[in-house]
């Protein structure tokens, strides 16, 4: 599902790195008070009321300086302002409304985009005093807030949340998106050239090219598709444009957005530290997930060597056990069929539904052949189970104690899931619940 993206903008040490690690949970952002101290973009996934968005923490803005650090932290924000869907325009309310606000304000005004005014540390009675100044601002939506006391956020975040679906089955897509995703220059633009026949992407040999998500449309087999082509995500200390930091959030957002992921990786470079993190991110966000490793053309090979690579990737890829992996060549189309395929698969994969009574004649015949572990004279009961959604498949198995069931015997029952059905390609979610709470 598509998580919206929000900028947290505003000049110096009015608290918007305290905001936002009020917002993520968790101390990201480094908080003092010296004006300047956030110099760069940090970015974290929110969460609110169940919906999820990606939240954006800017350095302090100060227009007209023409001083470099301050130029680049502008131009920093000038990117994260560029994409969000809100910008939390934040004021410091203990010291009232002031010249280089009015300056912001103006400038936001040229982007565009919804601008929520977040009037911060209300908490303070010269706060309360002071908040009719900044209604000459003129922004419709003003949230009063205390950063470091949390008053006022959650009014903010409903205003954040409000237009995102709260359940994924509700979202109805015709076309199913497909993000190709992996570190710079492995291939990924060239792939979608070569499938969709035509030079749309910009392809060179300088990692990087690709500087944003770019979609495709085609249809497969009956099947509407967009290709989605992200920029791939290199070592952080190889990052010095700026437009590539940021391009990192919009990798992350084409993820959220897509169904199925495909992961490219270099042939002659092996699987590397990026293509782990992006690929940990695309299957903790529960994507289906098929590895194209790309540029086969150019290993030498014998009959040993695609099984040694298929074997490499399962090492340092041990949690994508359930990822196909299939060996192509962008340059001369080499299996591209196949991977087409492969997709088309993935994606009635990831819509599978399994009937009720064949679902637990499967769990019965597991716990037959492997009893649930006990502890202490107590042994887990498997009663019964029923998948409750779709994209991807989610079980719900309701069981007499779940604490009883180690994760190992919750993996042994989802691999005799997988060898009754096809479910290549696909993460499958198995639920514990205790059956008492079934009831009230």
């Amino acid at each position: 599902m598509y998580k919206p993206i929000v900028a947290v903008v505003g000049r110096p040490n009015v608290g918007k790195s305290t905001l936002f690690n009020k917002i993520v949970g968790k101390r990201i952002s480094i908080t003092e008070d010296t004006p300047g101290v956030t110099r760069d973009r940090i970015y974290s996934e929110g969460n609110w009321l169940g919906r999820d968005f990606i939240l954006i923490d800017t350095g302090g803005l100060d227009i007209k300086s023409e001083d470099t650090f301050m130029v680049n932290i502008k131009n920093q924000a000038d990117l994260a302002m560029d994409t969000a869907d809100y910008i939390l325009f934040v004021v410091d309310g203990k010291e009232g409304l002031t010249s280089l606000d009015r300056e912001i304000a103006s400038y936001l005004r040229k982007t565009n985009k919804e601008i929520l005014l977040v009037i911060n540390k209300f908490d303070a009675k010269v706060a309360r005093e002071n908040i009719y100044e900044f209604y000459e601002l003129g922004f419709e939506k003003t949230f009063p807030i205390s950063s470091e006391q949390g008053i006022g956020i959650g009014d903010l975040l409903d205003e954040v949340i409000k237009d995102i679906p709260y359940d994924e089955e509700e979202e109805d897509e015709e076309s199913i998106r497909v993000s190709f995703i992996g570190k710079p220059n492995a291939g990924k633009s060239s792939l979608i050239n070569y499938i969709l026949g035509e030079k749309r992407v910009i392809v060179t040999d300088i990692p990087g090219t690709t500087r944003d998500s770019v979609d495709s449309y085609m249809t497969y087999q009956d099947t509407n598709y967009v290709f989605v082509d992200t920029a791939g995500l290199r070592k952080k200390k190889k990052i010095n444009e700026k437009v590539e930091r940021y391009s990192v959030v919009r990798t992350l957002s084409a993820i959220d957005r897509s169904k199925i992921c495909v992961l490219i990786i270099d042939a002659t470079q092996g699987v590397t530290e990026q293509d782990s993190k992006i690929a940990g991110y695309a299957h903790d966000n529960h994507k289906g997930l098929i590895i194209a490793v790309n540029k086969w053309d150019l290993i030498n090979k014998d009959n040993k060597t695609t099984s040694q690579f298929q074997q490499e990737v399962r090492r340092v890829l041990p949690f994508l056990n359930y990822a196909p992996i299939v060996f192509i060549s962008a340059k001369t189309g080499q299996r591209v069929e196949k991977l087409l395929q492969m997709i088309h698969l993935v994606n009635n994969n990831y819509n599978m539904r399994i009937q009720t009574g064949v679902l637990n004649d499967i769990l019965n015949q597991a716990v037959l052949m492997n009893q649930p572990p006990s502890d202490k004279g107590r042994r887990g009961k498997l009663f019964y189970g029923s998948q409750v959604s779709v994209r991807p498949p989610r079980f719900a198995l309701f069981v007499n104690d779940k604490d009883l069931f180690h994760f190992s015997y919750v993996r042994y029952l989802e691999n005799q899931i997988r060898e009754a059905f096809s479910f290549d390609g696909v993460p499958i979610i198995l639920d514990l619940r205790n059956r008492e709470k079934m009831y009230g």
